[in-house]
């Protein structure tokens, strides 16, 4: 019989995306519940009293009382090697990429460089929570391999692939056409759904591929249909503005990626900031993804993600923080900002949808939801341990914080990396705030 384990504290995790700001419908929340765990995967969820009945004599119990469990936060759209680079002075996108960007991507021709910022940078995810992410590396091959070595230690789910670039970028960072076939086949076959990896075809961004590039990329998808692709659009203004003399043929920046059949389930295109009604209902046919990254788009200055039409018109659509451009690894930092963005257009983005989408929302975002985002049973047990007071003012808050909802959305607000008290990753403690990260993974 295997081991298990249970874990005991207030626990919380979405079934549906919330209706509405009270739709206890769409979630599950045991104010004194149990996790069960075992090889790494959810055994079950409830209530403390009923499911200690089921529990063998002899199965720890980890008590995390005063605290909540969540699934882990997912990140939908993040860069490591612009880790370095987080929070650069003053550029919009076009100059940060040339100044900031490109110069520090080419120290990742140097794997021993590349695996030093990847564990920096996997510390960091589960510092703040994250425990999944699709990431882009640099155009190097070692650069993945870094990224997936240092992953796979510590069993988390990761989506990546080389970056495809062979114009409009520093001579040190062009691949050319075939090396991009060659070297993208090369690391399909080493790292596609091998641990929990997924392989993704990432072209930068129409601005960095000719055509010749976007139709290997075209070719590379149809050889391997069941990878994903990861690129940006339409983030920029002067972006688009770019793309739209690069490719003066086609309808619109959308319709670029379109042309080369990019479009579809497993299509992440970041941003989409400044997208017409006719991009939004070709990206709502095709089932594609648009993350959301609004601490990036404030930070460069690129604009409002338009999340009102998205939600109305049931565009998938995803959080990120974009790190580099995005100012912090903290989803929680995310969705103040993204709370923020709502406002200004007339939303009130409610705590409990909030909260769905860093979880079982991004894990349908990924396309993932059938391992990870809740505990359903046979799903991986990546969870967090929250600290509601993880602060004087969120604990005197909680004095006076009389629901769930406004709990969550105090958090939202309020909260950073010190309130993730514990991050797990199948079962195993990767994460406790009271001693030193670093140490820990590395000692693995």
């Amino acid at each position: 019989m295997n081991t298990q384990t249970a874990f005991r504290a207030s626990i919380l995790h979405f079934t549906d995306m919330p209706k509405s700001r009270s739709d206890t419908t769409s979630y599950q929340y045991w104010k004194d519940g149990l996790l069960v765990v075992a090889d790494g995967k959810v055994v079950a969820v409830g209530d403390t009293a009923e499911i200690k009945k089921t529990l063998p004599e002899n199965t720890q119990i980890i008590d995390y009382s005063g605290y909540l469990i969540m699934p882990g936060f997912i990140d939908t759209h993040i860069h490591y090697p612009q880790t370095e680079i987080i929070a650069s002075y003053g550029e919009q996108l076009l100059e940060w990429l040339n100044n900031y960007v490109f110069p520090t991507e080419r120290k990742f021709a140097d794997k021993d460089y590349a695996k030093e910022v990847a564990n920096f940078f996997l510390i960091e995810l589960l510092r703040n929570g994250t425990t999944t992410a699709l990431v882009l590396p640099s155009v190097h091959s070692v650069s993945v391999d870094a990224l997936f070595e240092s992953a796979r230690r510590l069993q988390m789910c990761m989506i990546s692939g080389k970056i495809l670039m062979d114009r409009n970028a520093p001579e040190y960072l062009r691949d050319t056409p075939e090396l991009a076939y060659t070297e993208s086949t090369k690391l399909i076959k080493k790292w596609h759904k091998k641990s929990r990896f997924y392989y993704a075809i990432t072209p930068r961004f129409a601005i960095t591929s000719t055509e010749a590039q976007l139709e290997v990329t075209k070719t590379l998808l149809k050889e391997n249909p069941d990878v994903y692709l990861h690129t940006h659009l339409a983030e920029n203004i002067k972006e688009v503005e770019f793309v739209r003399e690069l490719f003066p043929q086609y309808k619109d920046y959308t319709d670029v990626y379109d042309h080369y059949n990019l479009l579809g389930k497993r299509s992440i295109f970041a941003h989409g900031v400044h997208i017409s009604d006719r991009e939004f209902q070709r990206l709502i046919e095709t089932e594609s993804v648009v993350p959301w990254c609004p601490t990036s788009n404030f930070f460069l200055g690129s604009g409002l993600f338009d999340v009102n039409k998205a939600v109305k018109l049931n565009l998938r659509i995803g959080l990120a923080t974009d790190v580099g451009g995005g100012s912090t690894f903290s989803m929680l930092r995310v969705l103040n900002e993204a709370y923020k963005v709502a406002a200004l257009q007339g939303v009130a983005l409610s705590p409990l949808k909030s909260f769905y989408y860093l979880t079982l929302g991004n894990a349908k975002a990924l396309s993932l939801e059938n391992q990870i985002g809740n505990f359903a049973q046979g799903k991986f047990a990546d969870f967090l341990v929250i600290d509601l007071k993880s602060t004087p003012l969120l604990a005197f808050k909680a004095e006076h914080t009389k629901s769930l909802e406004d709990a969550l959305f105090d958090l939202s607000i309020l909260a950073s990396d010190r309130a993730i008290k514990a991050t797990y990753v199948c079962g195993e403690l990767l994460h406790r705030r009271e001693f030193d990260t670093t140490s820990f993974v590395h000692s693995n």
